[in-house]
């Protein structure tokens, strides 16, 4: 029987208490890996819009990564995913993939990818509430309106700057439709531990990106990005950049993260909630030329201060760490 990442986690555990932990050095880069990587996916996604569809290029992204994912999953003896399996994977890769990424790669037309990086750490925050609504979680407490209402002060501050809301009516649409693609991927969350998914983890999100990519692209056809593409445009730059997505931000980012699960304890993992968007908002200051403000640096301080206070007090750490940001794949 295929075992769960809680069983798997609980195994490494038990194997522990007998023997010794990975090697310092594996764990470090591991760590090293998701910060970093999955922290420079939203400069790579910009780069791969310069000159590929948004659209079109997340479907090809998504196929590619998750059809290699299927491939791997088999050949470690995953069982071939029944139907209903299938249509689950629908469900939760609109609403994470589609929705979720989906926002990301079309704003980053207009919003800087650090910024984009910045509002998708909110996710927390919509998690929250959407457990509390529809999940069956308890009412949060003194501390979780705290931070909550902490956490919206920071979207805020963001919302307001000129790079987002006070800058063109683009920026402002495009900051919006992140906000709203990062409740999308918190219902997605919360819907993705109801629903018949694989219990195997490669399979499972070899599934979601599967159904991710034929959701990205019916998008692609119906925005006319396949008639619009033109091959001989599109540089190197983007190219390299997709390439970057599917074997750094899916395969290596994705076995990383699954690895750390069974070695380490969910919160550490959950740690990257707060890495990423700094990752992301240094490497599009230093490579990209993306402002890096006092309104910026002051936002990003109340928003990751926020996800801190929620992840210490909403019980959150578990569901964070199986999670992946919607830059991330």
């Amino acid at each position: 029987m295929p075992e769960t990442e809680e069983t798997a986690l609980a195994a490494s555990r038990a194997a522990g208490q007998g023997a010794a932990g990975p090697p310092l050095w594996k764990v470090l880069t591991a760590f090293a890996a998701v910060y970093l990587v999955w922290g420079s996916t939203y400069l790579a996604i910009r780069f791969a819009i310069e000159t590929l569809p948004p659209f079109t290029m997340a479907a090809v992204r998504f196929f590619v990564a998750g059809g290699l994912l299927y491939v791997w999953a088999r050949r470690r003896g995953a069982p071939a995913p029944p139907r209903r399996q299938w249509r689950a994977a629908v469900l939760v890769g609109g609403l994470l993939l589609m929705g979720g990424n989906g926002a990301v790669v079309w704003a980053e037309q207009w919003v800087p990818s650090g910024l984009v990086a910045l509002l998708v750490a909110t996710v927390p925050l919509w998690m929250v509430l959407t457990h509390w609504l529809w999940g069956g979680g308890s009412r949060p407490g003194a501390a979780l309106w705290l931070g909550l209402l902490w956490g919206l002060a920071g979207v805020a501050l963001l919302v307001g700057s000129r790079e987002v809301g006070a800058g063109s009516r683009e920026d402002l649409l495009g900051g919006l439709v992140v906000l709203a693609g990062s409740v999308s991927w918190a219902v997605g969350s919360v819907i993705q531990r109801k629903v018949d998914l694989p219990a195997q983890p490669r399979m499972s999100t070899a599934l979601q990106m599967v159904a991710g990519g034929a959701w990205f692209s019916v998008a692609a056809v119906m925005a006319g990005e396949l008639v619009r593409l033109d091959p001989s445009g599109v540089s190197l730059r983007s190219v390299a950049a997709l390439l970057y997505l599917i074997v750094f931000g899916a395969l290596v980012g994705f076995s990383a993260y699954t690895w750390l699960l069974r070695v380490t304890t969910p919160a550490r993992v959950a740690t990257y909630a707060y890495v990423n968007p700094v990752v992301a908002l240094l490497l599009g200051w230093a490579l990209a030329g993306e402002p890096l403000t006092p309104r910026t640096l002051l936002a990003a301080f109340v928003i990751l201060t926020a996800v801190m206070i929620i992840n210490a007090r909403g019980g959150l750490r578990a569901t964070l760490s199986r999670t992946r940001p919607p830059g991330a794949d």
